[in-house]
C-alpha cells in the first residue's frame, strides 16, 4: 500500500505504509499507505493542548496514559461475552465485539468490530492470546490471520498462544469505510501524479476532491471516528472479551504505530509487544512522506545494484551505476506518460506513468519481489506489454480481476487524514517542497512529493497531532527496525524505541519491509525467545 506515507500514509501514487506480512513468505509485498499517513495521535488522549515543538523540531509533548479504572459508561463493553462460530479454513471461528462509536459519548452509538481466532494447538500451558496487525492503515488483520499468520507463524509460538486479530474500525469486516466504486477507482489510482501543466495540476487536485467528498457522502457517520487511538482503545475492550489481563502483541508497519499507541495509553496492560517496521509518531506528514521518500530511494538503490548483475536487467548492464539505472528508469516513466502501453492480460487497461510507479514501487517492499519486477519491466520496455507492471499494482491497491478493490486504500486515507494534519495545504506548497523530495529521491521524489496532497482536501479535520509515546511502565517492548526498509525507514525504529521508556532495538541488516519471518534466523529466533519466554533481545543486538 502506500504507506501512511508519510507516514505510511500516502505515497507516489497513493502511497501506503503498506501492509506488511510479517512473517510471510516471498510473495509480492503490498505497497505502504499513501504517504501521506503521518503518523499522529488524537489530541484528546495526550496531554493538555497542542504539542510543543523545541527549537531542534522535537515534539515535547507525550500520549498521555488513560486511568486505570475502566469508566463506568464503557463497563457494559468490557464484560461481553463473543459467541464464537466456525469460519473461513477449518480451525478459525470468528466472533462480533461492540466499541463505542464516540468514546466521549459511549450513548452515541456503536461499532461492530469483527474478531478471529485460533486456538492453541500445543498441549503445554497457554500463554494467552497474540493479536497480530499486518499494517496499513487499512489492511484486514483477519484477512492476515486466516490466510497467513494462524497457519505460518512458527509452530511453537502457535502452540501457546490462541492467534487472534480484529480488523480495525473501518476496515474490512469491521464496518467499513467506502468510497469510489471500482470504475471510478480505476480513474483515481491512473490520475498522474507528476503534473507537467496547470491543466494536469488541476486535474490531480480534482481527483483528490471527488475522493474525499465520495468518501465523506458514503461513510459520513464514521469517518470522524477511525483514528488509531481508537482503535488502540477498541483494542483494549478486545482484550477484555478474550479473557486476558495483559496484551500480547505483534503488529507490523502501521500496526507498530497502534500498538505504540496502545502501549502509550495502557501502559499497565501492555504484555509482549513486538512492533516491527516501525514508525516514528513524533514526526508531522511531510516529514514523514519525506523520509519514506528517502527509504524508496535507498530501497530502490539497493535493487539497481543486484539488478546490474543479471543478465536479465533491462535498466542496464554490469558497466551501469544505480544513477544510471534510476535515469533510465526515470525516462521509460516519461515515455509512459506521454504514450501508455496496452497490458494485454487486463481488462482494456493500459499501463501509464502512475500505474507503472505504484508497481515498481510495490516491488521495493520485498527483495523477493526484484525478479518479478525485472521481468515486468522487460516486458513493458521491450515487449509493449504492460500486463506484469501493472499485476504488480493492482496487488497494492488490493483490485481483483473483475476490477473491484477491497477498501484498503478508502480506510488507509481515512485513518491518515484523521490522525495528522495534512502534509500541504495546497498546490503551491508541494511546489515550493518539490526540490526536497526529489534531491530525497531523483526516482520517486516528484510523484511522492505530489501524493502528499491527499489530506488537504478531506472532509473532516485531523483530530491528531505528533507525539511522542513513552508508555513508562510497561513490560520490555521490543521494536525491530531493517536497515534498508523502504516504507519505514531505520532511524523511525531507533527513535520510536528511544522513546519508549521500556523500548529494546532489534536492528535488521538487510533490505526489505520488516524482518520477523523474512528469512533471518537470528532475527527469528530473538522475537520467538521473547514471545514464548518473555526474555527480550539484548540491548543492541543486531542481525543480518
Amino acid at each position: 500500500m502506500h504507506p501512511r506515507p508519510s507516514s505510511s500514509r500516502r505515497s507516489p501514487h497513493r502511497t501506503r505504509t503498506r501492509t506488511a506480512r510479517t512473517p510471510r513468505p516471498r510473495t509480492p509485498a503490498r505497497v505502504l499507505a499513501p504517504l501521506a499517513l503521518a503518523a499522529a495521535l488524537l489530541a484528546s488522549a495526550c496531554s493538555a493542548g497542542n504539542p510543543a515543538t523545541s527549537a531542534s523540531g522535537t515534539v515535547d509533548a507525550a500520549l498521555a496514559a488513560l486511568p486505570r479504572a475502566t469508566p463506568s459508561a464503557l463497563t457494559s463493553y468490557y464484560a461481553q461475552q463473543p459467541r464464537w462460530r466456525d469460519c473461513g479454513a477449518p480451525g478459525f471461528q470468528c466472533a462480533t465485539v461492540k466499541a463505542p462509536l464516540d468514546y466521549d459519548h459511549p450513548g452515541a452509538g456503536d461499532v461492530r468490530l469483527a474478531v478471529s481466532r485460533k486456538k492453541a494447538t500445543g498441549k503445554a500451558k497457554p500463554l494467552g492470546s497474540l493479536l497480530v496487525n499486518p499494517g496499513g492503515p487499512g489492511g484486514s488483520a483477519v484477512g492476515y490471520l486466516q490466510q497467513y499468520a494462524g497457519i505460518g507463524y512458527p509452530a511453537d509460538v502457535r502452540a501457546r498462544y490462541d492467534m487472534v486479530a480484529v480488523d480495525p474500525r473501518g476496515v474490512a469486516r469491521s464496518e467499513p469505510v467506502e468510497c469510489l466504486d471500482g470504475r471510478r477507482m480505476d480513474a483515481f489510482t491512473q490520475t498522474d501524479t507528476t503534473p507537467d501543466d496547470q491543466r494536469e495540476r488541476d486535474a490531480l487536485v480534482t481527483a483528490d476532491k471527488d475522493f474525499a467528498e465520495s468518501c465523506g457522502t458514503h461513510s459520513a457517520r464514521l469517518l470522524r471516528h477511525v483514528s488509531t487511538v481508537e482503535a488502540a482503545r477498541d483494542m483494549d475492550i478486545v482484550r477484555a472479551a478474550l479473557g486476558d489481563r495483559k496484551l500480547n502483541y505483534v503488529g507490523a508497519s502501521y500496526g507498530t504505530f497502534l500498538g505504540a499507541t496502545y502501549a502509550g495509553l495502557f501502559p499497565e496492560r501492555v504484555g509482549r509487544v513486538v512492533l516491527d517496521g516501525a514508525m516514528d509518531p513524533t514526526l508531522d506528514a511531510r516529514r514523514l512522506n519525506l523520509d519514506q521518500t528517502a527509504g524508496f530511494e535507498t530501497a530502490f538503490q539497493a535493487f539497481a545494484k543486484d539488478c546490474v548483475r543479471r543478465s536479465d536487467c533491462p535498466l542496464g548492464g554490469r558497466a551501469t551505476t544505480p544513477a544510471q539505472v534510476g535515469a533510465h528508469l526515470k525516462a521509460f516513466f516519461r515515455k509512459l506518460d506521454a504514450h501508455p502501453v496496452p497490458a494485454h492480460d487486463a481488462d482494456g487497461r493500459e499501463l501509464g506513468e502512475s500505474l507503472a510507479t505504484t508497481g515498481v514501487i510495490a516491488a521495493m517492499y520485498d527483495e523477493g519481489t526484484w525478479p518479478q519486477l525485472r521481468e515486468a519491466l522487460a516486458s513493458a520496455m521491450d515487449k509493449n506489454d504492460g500486463a506484469g507492471l501493472l499485476a504488480l499494482a493492482d496487488s497494492y491497491y488490493e483490485r481483483d480481476a473483475k476490477g473491484r478493490y477491497s477498501n484498503l486504500m478508502m480506510a488507509n486515507a481515512a485513518v491518515n487524514c484523521l490522525d495528522s494534519p495534512p502534509a500541504f495545504s495546497g498546490p503551491d506548497e508541494v511546489r515550493e517542497a518539490l526540490p526536497s523530495f526529489e534531491k530525497a529521491s531523483p526516482v520517486f521524489g516528484t510523484g511522492l512529493a505530489w501524493a502528499s496532497l491527499s489530506c488537504t482536501y478531506w472532509p473532516v479535520r485531523a483530530t491528531g497531532e505528533p507525539h511522542r509515546i513513552e508508555a513508562r511502565g510497561a513490560a520490555p517492548i521490543v521494536v525491530v527496525g531493517t536497515t534498508r526498509d523502504p516504507a519505514t525507514p531505520y532511524r523511525w525504529a531507533q527513535s520510536l524505541a528511544g522513546q519508549l521508556s521500556s523500548g529494546r532495538l532489534l536492528t535488521y541488516a538487510g533490505d526489505g519491509h520488516t524482518a520477523y519471518g523474512r528469512g533471518s534466523t537470528c532475527v527469528d529466533s530473538a522475537i520467538n525467545t521473547y514471545l514464548l519466554h518473555g526474555t527480550p533481545p539484548p540491548a543492541g543486538k543486531r542481525c543480518s
